[in-house]
């Protein structure tokens, strides 16, 4: 097993011949541990086909959508790669989200099926589904209960044995999946990517970081998100390694796990690394195993690289940017840069993929000057899902992904990120959209309107901060709205302070002068 096992040729792969083909290359090695299984590569194979089979029984069809709902697991895996085996289109949804959020993407997306779980952190993800309108929705499976009530199958009863029907032809331009990103507007939008844009990009990736067959891969991105489903699980089975799925980010947990299991691999927001380097635990564990961290943010300590090499022994630090519309990447840092080029700029294009930078004119600004970031290539997506005039906004006649992010170029192709699209603030490694944060907070019957910022946090990055008009003759204490906040909305958008005010400040045309909030 010596030998590093390239996918050639790309053009022709898809997620269920790339399952198919690493069974046969690496059969019982395991591919997925968990704390109460490991399963090979030739688990992942068969046990993903007995599930699809189940999937094709029960209706779905060639390019239905199916969601999952659920925290890091071997299930989901399971289940995502299941989807795709039936020819669907997998739907993942933020783990943090409530009720009436989740509800806005199945509907969205016409999902038929979800896959959720019923006892993740006190919570039934059903449960908060209960009273939301779901028309599309046909099936319901528990991942994490043998004997559910109420209309809702079991995952374990249909992973055991496949049934006589016959999967379809996967093509490597057939839709794979659509990640629904928040916007400027307030309504996430549901980005479309393909088989074949997923295994280019992180057959890319992984290669040229370095993951390899012999690596441990503690995956604590979330498998919601790109970062944790594509450069995560993904990623893993193409090169072999093998992958741990976290469900819960505790920093005292995964330095046990690091020590536990030899992990070599463990990418994650600059937050994660540094409630590592704030543990006491350390100096007290061997972590040395650490070999390959992956971070992204648009600042980084130059301090926090230096000690991810020095303090916590990583041997490959690299930073990169990208974003959902971009299947996850679009410049890296190569792993013989400096630490002052790895803190400060995000690295230069990845193959076949061209940036530029350009004023509102849309004219391209000359090297060293700050401009929005626009992108082509291969690893752009074709468009939001049902929604042509988003789509037309956000990539032009040519090609080119306007990002909405800031950024300057120097003479090396090397990108800094000056400024997040728009308004939008990270909260933890969470992109926040201030638009977004409003709308919910604007369906409270005492809200008249909302405005939201991002502020500075030394554990966070940064937190919303609202500022809250109230309609008349009505009233609400801070206390009660943060906590109808977090009944309504993924925790990392809930406001850390809010103020009563009498009006918001506006601009001629009615638009609400965040700068001047935020001078305060």
């Amino acid at each position: 097993m010596g030998q590093d096992i390239r996918l050639k040729p790309l053009n022709t792969l898809t997620i269920p011949k790339l399952i198919k083909l690493q069974a046969e290359n690496f059969s019982s090695k395991p591919a997925l541990i968990s704390d109460n299984e490991v399963l090979s590569f030739t688990d992942l194979d068969n046990l993903s086909t007995n599930i699809a089979t189940h999937l094709i029984h029960l209706g779905i069809l060639p390019g239905d959508r199916a969601a999952i709902w659920a925290p890091n697991m071997n299930e989901w895996v399971l289940a995502a790669i299941a989807i795709h085996k039936a020819g669907g289109v997998l739907v993942p949804i933020n783990t943090r989200m409530k009720g009436k959020e989740a509800a806005y993407i199945l509907n969205n997306s016409e999902a038929k099926f979800l896959f959720s779980v019923k006892t993740f952190l006190g919570t039934d993800y059903f449960e908060l589904l209960e009273n939301e309108d779901l028309p599309h929705l046909l099936h319901k499976i528990t991942l994490d209960e043998s004997e559910p009530k109420d209309l809702i199958q079991s995952f374990e009863t249909i992973k055991e044995q496949a049934l006589d029907v016959e999967l379809p032809e996967v093509s490597e331009t057939d839709m794979a999946d659509i990640i629904f990103t928040s916007g400027t507007t307030g309504k996430p939008k549901g980005v479309i990517s393909s088989h074949l844009q997923n295994i280019k990009v992180f057959e890319y990736w992984s290669t040229y970081i370095g993951l390899n067959e012999n690596d441990q891969y503690l995956i604590v991105n979330p498998f919601f998100h790109t970062f944790g489903y594509k450069a995560g699980w993904l990623a893993s089975v193409m090169r072999g390694a093998t992958a741990y799925p976290c469900p819960v980010f505790d920093a005292d947990k995964i330095i046990k796990i690091i020590n536990e299991h030899q992990i070599s691999m463990l990418p994650g927001p600059p937050t994660l690394y540094q409630s590592i380097l704030t543990s006491q635990l350390i100096d007290k564990l061997d972590i040395s195993s650490l070999r390959l961290g992956v971070t992204g943010a648009a600042s980084i300590p130059v301090q926090l690289i230096k000690d991810m090499k020095e303090r916590l022994g990583f041997e490959t630090v690299i930073t990169a940017y990208g974003l959902t519309e971009s299947t996850g990447v679009v410049t890296m840092c190569t792993p013989d840069d400096d630490y002052e080029t790895i803190a400060s700029t995000s690295g230069c294009a990845i193959a076949d993929v061209e940036v530029k930078c350009v004023n509102q004119d849309n004219q391209e600004v000359p090297v060293g000057e700050p401009g929005e970031i626009l992108v082509r290539g291969y690893n752009v997506t074709k468009g939001y899902f049902n929604n042509p005039e988003a789509t037309k906004e956000t990539i032009d006649t040519e090609g080119w992904l306007h990002t909405g992010d800031i950024g300057i170029l120097d003479h090396n192709g090397y990108i800094k990120i000056t400024d997040r699209s728009k308004d939008m603030f990270i909260v933890g490694g969470f992109n926040a959209y201030p638009a977004e944060i409003e709308n919910i907070l604007c369906d409270h019957p005492s809200i008249s309107q909302a405005a939201v910022i991002g502020i500075a946090d030394e554990r966070m990055g940064e937190v919303a901060k609202a500022f809250v008009v109230l309609k008349p003759n009505h009233e609400l204490q801070e206390d009660t709205l943060v906590q109808w906040s977090k009944e309504n909305m993924a925790n990392y958008k809930v406001p850390r302070e809010i103020v009563f005010v009498e009006a918001l400040p506006t601009n001629a045309a009615g638009k609400v002068m965040k700068y001047i909030l935020k001078e305060g």
